[in-house]
């Protein structure tokens, strides 16, 4: 953030900055009665016991560290970022990436669409079909406002925008991606003659244009497998180009979850379409990291990719603490979090730290533990017979897929290196 500039992570917006915080809202002192704008003046601090477990806390050091980690790294491979909104579903986080130099946002859904629109994105990638007469509907109307791209996979889709076009022509042409997808994955036109089919239905409707092509190469598990389906992609590409369908000036290619984003660069890279190319990246989950499979994913890019990297790493900036309530067993520590609290759906949570409060100065890492199972509201960590854990105690824990952790929290407390609470972050979902 240079000396000077408002913080973007700053809770500004009446609707979020006047958001009331008290005990109702889960991390949140029981006692405490103030606006969301005012969390980082009554100096909380984790550590102390200010807070109530489990208590969830981003911390800013870092996830200002991976934001300008991927800024660096894109501009290093020709690319630009338009990172997944519905990740963080939090427009604090937006700004930050949008003043780091996002190119936009990424949206899944007309809800999310219209967070954005509420919260002033400019420019939105929708990628995901618009299905149905509400949803093409409010697609084109948010060209009222912003530069939007939608998803089209089949002639079916494209007849669905069309009518919404003739129901409300717009000012402006709305931008239609062409999907594609692999077989045996999700949404996205399997083959070329496919793609070209619904890119030439899209190029006969008015109100419509082909602005590029799409696709999401999350859903396959080996670098080569991706390798091969994003070459495919650009071959469409080019046979979209070559029946001379793309109705816009510049075209845009864009792919990538978190998994893979190393190999979208030099994929793209190769990309000669007759006219300027944009090529965007869309992962989210880089902005906190994570300490299961996107770090395992990140470890194999650093060793794998001849690519210029930055020289420092990506890491957990989302954490989840909280605290010992029973040792019911000698191997067995049970702590207050749940699934209610914490992400379960691609790896169990991860014990980081451990901190015993009036007894220690900073937390420690905590060795040779792991998590078993998870109830609503209760968490099994087991550990050696020796385990150091005790009633009382504080435990950090790491997440996977930071998507599904997000979206169990109305209010994400912000906090220092030093775990004091600086503010705090709204989510919409």
């Amino acid at each position: 953030m240079d000396i000077g500039q408002p913080d973007p992570l700053a809770a500004r917006d009446p609707l979020i900055a006047d958001y009331v915080l008290d005990g109702t809202v889960k991390g949140i002192p029981p006692t405490a009665k103030l606006r969301l704008a005012d969390a980082g003046a009554q100096g909380w601090n984790l550590l102390r016991g200010d807070l109530p477990m489990p208590a969830a806390v981003l911390r800013t050091d870092i996830m200002r560290r991976n934001s300008a980690w991927m800024m660096r790294f894109v501009k290093s491979q020709g690319l630009e970022i338009c990172p997944h909104g519905k990740t963080t579903m939090a427009p604090q986080l937006w700004n930050l990436q949008l003043a780091d130099g996002a190119w936009g946002i990424t949206v899944a859904h007309v809800q999310q669409l219209e967070v954005a629109l509420r919260f002033g994105v400019k420019r939105v990638i929708m990628a995901n079909q618009p299905i149905g007469k509400l949803a093409a509907d409010a697609c084109i109307a948010a060209l009222e406002t912003c530069d939007l791209h939608v998803l089209a996979d089949s002639e079916a889709v494209v007849a669905g925008l069309a009518e919404a076009a003739r129901r409300a022509p717009p000012k402006r042409p709305l931008k239609v991606l062409i999907e594609v997808g692999p077989m045996g994955g999700r949404t996205g036109a399997r083959t070329t003659e496919q793609a070209l089919a619904t890119a030439r239905a899209v190029a006969a409707a008015p109100g419509l244009v082909v602005a590029g092509v799409e696709a999401f190469e999350g859903v396959l598990s080996e670098p080569a497998a991706v390798d091969a389906f994003l070459d495919g992609l650009v071959a469409t590409a080019r046979a979209i180009a070559a029946e001379s369908l793309f109705g816009t000036e510049e075209v845009l290619l864009t792919a990538g979850g978190t998994a893979f984003f190393d190999r979208i660069g030099p994929r793209f890279a190769s990309a000669e379409l007759g006219r300027p190319v944009t090529r965007v990246l869309r992962s989210g989950c880089y902005l906190t990291h994570d300490s299961a499979g996107y770090e395992d994913q990140y470890r194999r890019m650093r060793k794998e990719a001849a690519l210029d990297f930055p020289d420092w790493d990506l890491q957990p900036a989302m954490e989840i603490w909280a605290a010992v309530q029973s040792r019911p067993e000698p191997k067995l520590a049970i702590l207050t979090l749940g699934k209610r609290d914490i992400s379960y759906d691609s790896a169990l949570p991860v014990p980081r730290f451990w901190f015993r409060p009036g007894a220690m100065d900073a937390p420690q890492p905590l060795a040779f533990h792991s998590v078993r199972g998870l109830n609503d509201q209760h968490g099994y960590c087991v550990g050696p017979e020796n385990t150091p854990l005790q009633v009382g105690d504080l435990v950090c824990f790491g997440i996977g897929h930071p998507c599904l952790t997000f979206d169990k929290w109305q209010v994400i407390l912000l906090a220092d290196a030093d775990y004091t609470v600086t503010g705090a972050i709204r989510t919409f979902f």
